[in-house]
């Protein structure tokens, strides 16, 4: 049986920021992962017909105030650059498409000052939920037993506001108003600073992406590790004792002093632990995935930017809620991502994959063209039927769940401690909370290790 100070469940950003941080400290850690790759819900492709170009199937934006998964890619060497953003941007809305630039789409005086109304109500709000402790919110238990929808039809008179609101639930958290606490989603614009930085592209969590792709962030992390994640190994069992922690896959038996489980909640709740206390297995339990699909279209070029458009849309009708350029910084080849969100995801995913793809490239040829229609290669992230995600962007609360068991979600059991971006408190659910989150499990550990008497600090591997 193999002995190392620290077992850490999972190779996303989390897990492998965790582990770098634990055998900087010159302890022994061995990372499991399911997949038979490193970087969790990041995942690069190349794409065909251009060597050394890749394309993000996973997570990829970045922005201003995510400054710690910035901060750990200059770590390991990766830049950023700004996301295409220049030119018209599309908004179909009520069977029509309009033309915006600027902040915020026009859509008639009345509608967008009552979405601006909102926006600046939520913030208002969101400012009184500690993102670190929501269910001590003087109004946690009257905002965590209603839905974001049940807010809007009871704040907002204007039904094109409450659609763009809807939409814009859709582009953040990929379900629908009524899936989300009100409590969760104020916990969450708290903690990214404000609603608009979650929404937009310039200003706001879209603003940037990484050079190589997001993906190579993990990869870089995973070769710095003293020993390499050990994949394919998904953990079936975490069973603690006395003095050490047993963690079981169908290979391999691991003991440990501490183990870190940097999973969503949803792939936490399928390993068996022994014990767990009833808080936190009804807080696994009520913490779903969103529901996402991501199509990226790849033609010779950019061509939509011929005709001044930013390849930016934005849509209630669907089945694509929402499109960017995503094409590499030369703009060579143009690629145009599309998101499939909430409702939209829903139904897509009970046609064939054919049915599917053919839908949404009638959304791109209605906004870019015929010629979008006939892309020279499309690569898709159905990210709800993989087998070790089930779910995107991230988990989130149900209502009533943040104040009957939000207080098990980063709380240690014994000696298991939680990571992953679900668990952040800045930026929850982004690649920026996964590092956080990670670093912070870390600290945990080595607390724990420090307090311990008769500890001696073994060697990293070389």
């Amino acid at each position: 049986m193999d002995q190392v100070d620290a077992v850490v469940v999972g190779a996303g950003l989390s897990g492998l920021v965790a582990a770098r941080r634990l055998t900087s400290a010159g302890w022994r850690v061995a990372v499991l992962e399911a997949r038979d790759r490193v970087g969790g819900r990041t995942l690069n492709a190349d794409v065909d017909g251009w060597p050394g170009k890749v394309v993000e199937v996973g997570g990829q934006f970045t922005g201003p105030g995510q400054d710690a998964i910035q901060r750990v890619a200059g770590e390991v060497g990766i830049g950023t650059f700004p996301t295409y953003d220049l030119g018209v941007n599309l908004l179909e809305l009520g069977g029509r498409v309009r033309r915006w630039r600027g902040r915020e789409p026009w859509v008639g005086f009345a509608a967008s000052a009552a979405y601006v109304r909102a926006e600046h109500t939520l913030n208002r709000m969101a400012r009184t939920v500690p993102p670190e402790r929501p269910w001590t919110t003087a109004q946690a238990a009257e905002w965590d037993a209603m839905t974001l929808a049940d807010w809007i039809r009871g704040q907002v008179r204007s039904e094109r506001a409450r659609v763009l609101l809807a939409m814009a639930v859709r582009a953040v958290w990929s379900v629908e108003p009524e899936d989300l606490s009100l409590l969760h989603v104020l916990a969450c614009v708290n903690a990214a600073g404000n609603l608009q930085r979650l929404v937009r592209t310039a200003g706001g969590a879209q603003q940037d992406r990484f050079v190589g792709g997001s993906q190579l962030i993990a990869e870089k992390l995973a070769e710095r590790l003293p020993e390499p994640p050990r994949l394919q190994h998904p953990v079936q069992r975490i069973a603690q004792y006395e003095h050490h922690v047993l963690v079981s896959t169908q290979d391999t038996a691991i003991q440990a002093r501490r183990v870190i489980v940097a999973l969503p909640p949803m792939l936490a709740a399928r390993i068996r632990y022994e014990p767990l206390p009833p808080g936190r297995t009804q807080l696994l339990a009520r913490t779903p995935q969103g529901r996402t699909l991501k199509y990226l279209a790849v033609y010779d070029e950019p061509f939509w930017r011929r005709g001044g458009l930013s390849g930016q849309a934005a849509s209630e009708q669907g089945p694509v809620t929402a499109t960017f350029d995503n094409s590499p910084p030369d703009g060579s080849p143009g690629i145009l991502l599309g998101f499939v969100t909430g409702r939209h995801a829903r139904r897509l995913l009970d046609l064939p994959a054919a049915a599917r793809q053919d839908e949404v490239l009638r959304c791109f040829a209605a906004w870019y063209g015929d010629r979008a229609s006939r892309p020279r290669q499309v690569l898709v992230g159905s990210w709800t039927e993989e087998e070790w995600t089930r779910g995107c962007y991230a988990g989130y609360f149900t209502p009533g769940a943040w104040t009957s068991c939000g207080e098990w979600l980063r709380r240690a059991h014994g000696r298991v401690h939680w990571a992953g971006s679900e668990t952040a408190t800045r930026w929850i659910g982004f690649m920026d909370g996964a590092v956080t989150a990670g670093e912070r499990a870390a600290a945990e550990v080595l607390a724990e290790f420090a307090g311990e008497s008769g500890t001696r600090r073994r060697p990293a591997a070389k």
